[in-house]
């Protein structure tokens, strides 16, 4: 059989290089993770091994909620323990990850000065909800939204589309899933944003019972600042829907 390959191509060798150390850093530390091999690093591009599936949907959300947590769990455990959430990270292969807070400070302002932010109040609003929840176990950040998991015919899940990464909190890349899955398909029932958070802390605590303990409020920080930063790819990139699971109307409301 014939063995497809997918190439992609970047705009500079350093992004290539950059790319490719995440990719394996990942192989390395966060291995429940199942990645495409990599098989070719050009000057300009990178080639991978073609993964034939489907991207995830929310019927898909409990096993990639376990799937992250275990994912980030291991990787705290490998290489992340020592890490603050707070300053870029060098490690000894290389690998370089951007801080948490760096970054999407720049991306908030930037959403107040698109009118994706009605005005400085709110931005700093949201700073302050930023830095609130830069605490905590150092996770990573893959961007986890439905097109970045391919799921195959057999049910295995692959996940694509690594090049960029940061450091995070423990439960916001699940927090991106959630909101991205509700943008592409619709609402979600309460109840399973509950079940897919439970089973996140369930597969993290089981490396250390501190990974374990991202609370629904907490959980709900990171969908609102979610929420804002997503704001300009609505209606683009299959986000068709709000972003905000469905919540149960309380009795007797209309």
């Amino acid at each position: 059989m014939r063995i497809r390959h997918f190439t992609k191509r970047y705009e500079s060798p350093g992004r290539v290089a950059s790319a490719a150390r995440h990719h394996v850093w990942l192989a390395e530390h966060a291995r429940p993770l199942r990645l495409p091999a990599l098989t070719v690093v050009g000057p300009t591009s990178l080639t991978y091994e073609w993964i034939d599936g489907r991207p995830a949907r929310p019927e898909d959300l409990l096993p990639l909620a376990w799937l992250l947590g275990d994912a980030h769990g291991t990787a705290w455990s490998s290489d992340l323990r020592p890490t603050a959430l707070n300053t870029p990270h060098r490690f000894q292969d290389g690998t370089v990850f951007g801080d948490y807070i760096g970054p999407r400070k720049t991306a908030l302002r930037r959403r107040l000065e698109k009118g994706y932010l009605p005005d400085r109040v709110t931005l700093h609003a949201m700073l302050t909800l930023l830095e609130k929840t830069a605490e905590g176990p150092t996770a990573f950040y893959k961007d986890s939204n439905p097109r970045n998991f391919l799921i195959t015919e057999a049910g295995d899940i692959y996940t694509v589309d690594t090049d960029d990464l940061t450091l995070a909190p423990m439960g916001y890349d699940l927090a991106k899933l959630i909101v991205t899955l509700i943008a592409t398909y619709g609402p979600l029932p309460e109840c399973r944003v509950f079940e897919a958070l439970a089973a996140y802390n369930q597969a993290a605590a089981g490396h250390d019972v501190r990974l374990g303990a991202t609370d629904r409020e907490r959980f709900d920080d990171f969908v609102a600042l979610h929420t804002v930063l997503t704001a300009p790819y609505a209606g683009r990139n299959g986000y068709r829907y709000g972003w905000l699971p469905e919540r149960p109307q309380p009795r007797g409301s209309a």
